[in-house]
């Protein structure tokens, strides 16, 4: 493998990965801050990416980023009062919006599939500004940069407010939240939302990055989020806010990369939902096995120590 196809994976790692990225950091609120495991994942971000589709060939590209991100936000709201209202536990509340999703998906497409070719994108949009400038051949990344940069801000000051603060508490211990007069109703379905909207956004950038919507675009992001967070939680466990939502996105990066170096490899592509699934394996198993190497240590030397006698 030469230099160029070397730094052809790498870009194209960087850029899936940060669009990725955004999801990743949709869980990073649920899962890590709320402590809301939300299985809708895969259906939010079809949602997404059909109706940015949808609303980017209708003429109307920087409009479909606001529109999926408030399709996103439908769909939190769904699973946050099914849970919150409707007493209905949840991980099952997302896998049943999840599963009605896809016929909701279908009727926004129109079919299970929508071409992009001729339509203008934010992409093709950055690309005709940045025509003629040493970034002309990055536009790419640049408006994924920008996506990206905005939703890690946004998070590290918003968590930080006061309904931040609670959204956090509310994943911390629901009871105190409650006793101090917040109600965890009104912050969990806020949380849900949000989280769900920075999903719809990745959905909505991925469609208009390669001009095209699968009904199946959004199928195992919820595993590919959750292995990126964990990977991210590695590096960045422990520190502030701002570390640990940096850390989700070179998460999302690393994971993009093995994936991507496993496709360089001719891997058949039925294997790479096993290729996920170890991925997520090794995340979640490694800090606990890490933790176990001193112990095992300790058990080897004993007896070693019982065999010189």
């Amino acid at each position: 493998m030469d230099f160029n196809s070397v730094m052809s994976l790498l870009q194209t790692a960087l850029e899936l990965g940060l669009i990725g990225s955004l999801t990743v950091l949709s869980l990073f609120l649920s899962y890590s801050m709320l402590n809301v495991c939300d299985l809708s994942t895969d259906g939010c971000f079809t949602l997404g990416a059909a109706v940015g589709g949808v609303v980017a060939i209708s003429g109307h590209p920087i409009l479909a980023i606001f529109a999926a991100m408030g399709a996103g936000m439908l769909s939190g709201l769904v699973v946050s009062f099914l849970q919150t209202k409707m007493g209905i536990d949840s991980l099952l509340a997302g896998i049943i919006v999840n599963t009605a999703l896809y016929s909701v998906n279908i009727a926004v497409m129109g079919s299970s599939l929508l071409n992009m070719n001729k339509t203008e994108t934010v992409f093709t949009m950055m690309q005709g500004w940045l025509k003629g400038t040493f970034l002309e051949n990055q536009y790419k990344l640049v408006v994924i940069l920008i996506f990206v940069t905005l939703a890690v801000v946004f998070l590290a000051v918003f968590l930080r407010t006061r309904l931040g603060l609670a959204i956090r508490a509310t994943g911390d211990n629901p009871a105190m939240v409650k006793s101090s007069s917040i109600n965890p109703v009104i912050t969990t379905i806020i949380g849900l939302c949000l989280s769900n909207a920075l999903t719809g956004l990745s959905g909505c950038l991925l469609a208009q990055s390669q001009k095209s919507v699968n009904i199946d675009i959004g199928s195992g992001m919820v595993t590919i989020a959750l292995a990126s967070l964990l990977i991210g939680n590695a590096f960045f466990g422990r520190g502030s806010i701002t570390k640990r939502a940096i850390g989700a996105v070179v998460g999302a990066f690393v994971f993009r990369l093995v994936y991507t170096i496993a496709l360089r490899f001719n891997m058949p592509a039925f294997m790479l939902k096993l290729v996920s699934s170890v991925i997520v394996i090794i995340a979640i198993a490694g800090p606990y096995l890490r933790s176990r190497l001193p112990i095992l240590q300790r058990k080897l030397q004993l007896k070693s120590g019982k065999g010189d006698k």
